[in-house]
């Protein structure tokens, strides 16, 4: 079963353009899915990724990439 990625490209605290390298670097085979995930209120506090099921948050992309790679399938 792939994994699966959804990110928002409102969150200020990530970039789509450097984050999305980073996320097929941990998991090429992922489907990435970007858009709104209604989850304003945490997001505009931190950034955030859906994985497989589970939001991780981090201070900022690298650190919610970081905890994002234990749920890598």
């Amino acid at each position: 079963m792939p994994n699966t990625i959804q990110v928002c490209d409102k969150c200020k605290h990530m970039k789509m353009k450097t984050v999305m390298p980073k996320l097929k670097k941990i998991a090429p085979d992922a489907t990435i899915k970007v858009g709104c995930k209604s989850y304003c209120g945490p997001c505009t506090r931190n950034a955030f990724i859906f994985i497989n099921g589970r939001y991780v948050t981090g201070k900022d992309e690298d650190q919610a990439i970081e905890k994002a790679k234990k749920y890598v399938k």
